[in-house]
């Protein structure tokens, strides 16, 4: 009970802490939330333009994939700063930007073909898809704002995040970051 007060503390703190910032004008996180998905856009077309060049045995589709991967890696050193973490953070940072991209497209063809099919709801899998991309996305910013505490990282324990779990009221670990991120990444804020 105590350490999730402290946890929860610690939340609160870092809210107040991006409040702050944003009076100041020290940080625009609708501008690197845009940010975010322009990059998770260069992360697809540097694996389109290599899928590209395997299908069509045309090497100028690898060609072009240094200069997107150049862009791409100097757009993600305005989100992800440096870390003690060496390139972990970069690395983990990247692939959750990928992974959630790579979700948000399956959904999105999932809910076109649930349309498309003769009786096949494919709707409520879309949305899962749709829900696990957040997280993800989620997770990156948490990692990002610095609300992860990286240092001595252990492997989760496995009843922290349970797949299975249908509580309404139970707050996983991304649950958590989501909400978190809901109120610190708002776009609408000017």
């Amino acid at each position: 009970m105590m350490e999730e007060n402290a946890k929860m503390e610690k939340i609160q703190e870092f809210i107040s802490k991006v409040d702050a910032m944003k009076k100041q004008e020290k940080l625009d996180l609708s501008s690197d939330q845009d940010l975010s998905i322009a990059i998770m856009n260069l992360v697809s077309i540097e694996e389109h333009f290599f899928f590209s060049g395997g299908k069509t045995q045309k090497p100028e589709y690898y060609d072009l994939i240094k200069d997107v991967r150049e862009m791409r890696k100097d757009l993600l050193k305005k989100i992800v700063k440096d870390s003690t973490d060496g390139s972990e953070k970069w690395c983990i940072s990247k692939h959750l930007l990928a992974a959630s991209m790579r979700l948000m497209e399956v959904g999105t063809k999932m809910i076109g073909k649930a349309e498309l099919s003769s009786g096949q709801d494919k709707k409520p899998e879309a949305y899962d898809l749709f829900g696990k991309a957040y997280n993800l996305y989620s997770l990156f910013w948490a990692l990002n704002m610095d609300l992860i505490n990286t240092d001595g990282l252990k492997k989760i324990d496995e009843n922290a995040i349970n797949i299975h779990d249908k509580e309404p009221n139970k707050q996983t670990f991304f649950s958590k970051m989501g909400e978190l991120v809901k109120k610190a990444i708002n776009c609408c804020w000017e």
